[in-house]
């Protein structure tokens, strides 16, 4: 898969006045676009054009994919129909493929990437998100939304020069830390942002701590079975000892600006797993500071093991939810001796010592924004009395991932932006964004 760096002048321009061109791929992987067919999405099985109202340009930042074995869908608008892209139209017999955009952090999709697999043997697409692109007035639009305001991800706010000379200082500082060790190939081999931060001493840092899960989602970035997809970075091997983590958080959190560390990392399996070690470390960073806050990532199965970190000094939970129906949730977790009554048992332990709670809602549109979907969703917002809602998007080959959970669309679906102002009316205290905040700082 070719991938194409972008980074976009900032502009005045919110929308653009008309639908953009549709985009693809030659075989040499340069990417054109084609005036005759206009930019289409995809929200769960049906595609669509792509009004202009729901375009930005694309952030800086982002990236451009080019996806194997997929054929572009584009919009005709002269016979309003959609039609598959088989050859190079300025080139014919030439083959082509799909263009989708990987937008940058603290935006949102809104539409998938048109697209249509050559054949069923097609491999799965590595575990990015395939959001829908086009080409309108010399530049890229994307079908997505600015999520949240805060800039600590934002690619203009990392100087590379620095990132690395901070990162190789304190490294060597802290060098029989295998945590921050381990962060170091984070910061300079994945671009993980967290991690980068972290050396940069400032937001929001990781602290991976488990390398074993007791769930088996479709989309785990750090462990996949080669049948299925590939992962996009290894997993921790090892579980940080309680200095070492102690170590690593009082730093961040005595020094950082509006500080927080949080458990349960890409990088990682499922950090209720070391409970042990999480709780006595939480406990020793809480004498030593009261500033920042920490927080837990997590699939939150296990609320016996939630209830021990409230206890010790957790202030904030993520919950990590693909669907609030049991049976989405089921299928793409395949959890191991758990169940999603677990999952809703721990925010509601959480609420019970008066923690924040967060739900990491993996965005997919036309199934996230089906009102049934909706309406399970304000259920739980309600019942559980969720703080935020975090609108990030679903790393996964959407074909995968509607064929792995057997997705059947069930009704009508609003678009992902009139789910938002759904929940807004109905819960007007909830909050949305795609950060985890400082409670603290």
């Amino acid at each position: 898969m070719i991938i194409t760096q972008y980074l976009c002048k900032i502009t005045p321009m919110k929308h653009p006045k008309d639908i953009p061109n549709m985009v693809f791929a030659d075989s040499e992987g340069n990417i054109l676009d084609f005036p005759e067919l206009k930019m289409a999405g995809r929200v769960g099985q049906f595609f669509h054009p792509i009004e202009p109202k729901d375009l930005i340009p694309l952030p800086k930042g982002s990236e451009l994919f080019v996806l194997p074995n997929r054929l572009p869908i584009g919009w005709d608008p002269v016979h309003d129909e959609m039609i598959a892209l088989c050859e190079n139209p300025f080139n014919p017999k030439e083959s082509i493929q799909a263009v989708a955009a990987f937008i940058a952090p603290a935006h949102t999709q809104t539409a998938i990437a048109a697209f249509l697999k050559k054949d069923e043997e097609a491999p799965a697409l590595p575990l990015f998100c395939y959001t829908a692109v086009g080409w309108w007035q010399g530049k890229f639009w994307v079908a997505a939304f600015r999520s949240d305001p805060d800039p600590r991800q934002d690619a203009d706010r990392f100087d590379m020069y620095k990132v690395k000379k901070k990162t190789l200082e304190i490294s060597k500082k802290f060098n029989k830390n295998r945590l921050i060790r381990h962060l170091v190939t984070c910061s300079l081999h994945y671009g993980c942002p967290a991690a980068r931060n972290f050396f940069l001493g400032r937001w929001e840092a990781p602290v991976p701590t488990s390398p074993v899960c007791n769930a088996r989602c479709i989309g785990c970035i750090s462990n996949q079975p080669k049948e299925l997809s590939v992962g996009t970075q290894n997993r921790i091997n090892f579980v940080p000892s309680v200095e070492e983590i102690v170590e690593l958080c009082t730093m961040h959190l005595r020094h950082a600006p509006a500080p927080i560390v949080s458990f349960g990392q890409g990088c990682e399996g499922e950090p209720l797993l070391q409970v042990n070690t999480i709780e006595e470390a939480i406990k020793k960073i809480r004498k030593d500071t009261l500033r920042g806050t920490i927080n837990l990532n997590s699939n939150a199965s296990l609320p016996n093991n939630v209830e021990r970190l409230a206890v010790s000094g957790l202030d904030s939970i993520r919950i990590s939810l693909n669907s609030c129906r049991e049976k989405y949730y089921m299928a793409y977790y395949r959890p191991k001796g758990y169940r999603f009554s677990n999952v809703l048992e721990s925010a509601k332990v959480m609420k019970k010592y008066s923690r924040f709670v967060s739900i990491n809602l993996f965005i997919t549109p036309g199934l996230t924004d089906e009102l049934d979907e909706i309406d399970e969703l304000s259920r739980i917002i309600e019942e559980y009395k969720i703080d935020l809602i975090q609108l990030r998007n679903h790393n996964i080959d959407p074909d995968m991932y509607f064929s792995a959970i057997n997705f059947k669309p069930s009704g009508q679906h609003v678009g992902i932006k009139n789910m938002i102002k759904i929940l807004k009316k109905r819960h007007p205290f909830l909050r949305f964004g795609y950060f985890n905040p400082c409670l603290n700082p």
